[in-house]
């Protein structure tokens, strides 16, 4: 009885997030817009994180068109972080305007809101820093504003391109839908490969081969202990107030 190996229950790692944001500029980029009569919706990052998730699950099945879109998104995130950065200069450089003897505070909501998070997927995690990125540069802009550094024109225009790249980013996400089949029946060149070409269009030689993957991609489950397999429909604006509709699970332990 002494020689029997130890039998350890563990369950998964979990850690408590939440994100506070400042200006009702980045609160609506979280929530986004529901659909009107005459007025389309708009993507959340509620709504990005549930994408995210269903495409790193995607990924995992082996399933070429996950990985490529992983890609996409993953420059994507890229082209947005040096837009959010090129802002963030330019307020900076009407801050530095400030004569010596003025000292200005950081400009902060007296009642803040905090977000739970609940983030499945790395892709989500990056888009969480680029909003929290931008809830600063709001709050930057509307100091430099309110101190007659920058004009109400200004403001305005920067506050909107900021958003616009986050939304871009969102938007695109929206797009990603999982395909269905895996690189064995591009191999095979099945049925299932064909109408996926068909539908999706083609693939990159390299993503399609496995070589060339998002530095984020998960590993790939074994056949016959696949998780289940996403819904058909990535598209799901999620935009219902309150945390991100995502389940927190330690995937990652798994590899």
């Amino acid at each position: 009885m002494a020689n029997e190996p130890l039998q350890l229950n563990l369950g998964s790692l979990r850690s408590a997030m939440s994100l506070t944001m400042h200006t009702h500029h980045a609160s609506r980029i979280w929530h986004g817009r529901a659909p009107t009569e005459g007025r389309p919706g708009i993507i959340g990052l509620n709504g990005y994180l549930s994408v995210m998730n269903k495409m790193k699950r995607g990924a995992e099945q082996d399933d070429p068109y996950s990985d490529w879109w992983m890609l996409r998104i993953e420059d994507k995130l890229a082209d947005t972080k040096t837009r959010l950065q090129t802002l963030r200069e330019q307020v900076e450089q009407a801050l530095s305007d400030v004569p010596p003897a003025l000292s200005l505070g950081e400009n902060m909501n007296v009642q803040p809101v905090k977000l739970p998070l609940f983030v499945n997927a790395q892709l989500g995690f990056m888009a969480v820093y680029l909003l929290a990125d931008y809830d600063d540069l709001a709050r930057k802009l509307i100091l430099a504003h309110h101190t007659a550094l920058i004009d109400r024109s200004t403001l305005e225009r920067w506050l909107n391109d900021g958003a616009h790249a986050l939304r871009s980013l969102f938007a695109l996400a929206q797009q990603y839908r999982y395909s269905g089949t895996t690189r064995d029946d591009f191999a095979a060149k099945s049925a299932a490969a064909r109408a996926a070409q068909e539908k999706f269009g083609e693939l990159p030689q390299d993503v399609l081969e496995g070589t060339r993957r998002s530095r984020f991609a998960p590993p790939i489950a074994r056949r016959g202990n696949r998780p289940e397999v996403p819904s058909a429909d990535a598209s799901e604006p999620g935009l219902t107030d309150g945390a991100a509709d995502t389940t927190a699970q330690d995937e990652d332990a798994k590899a």
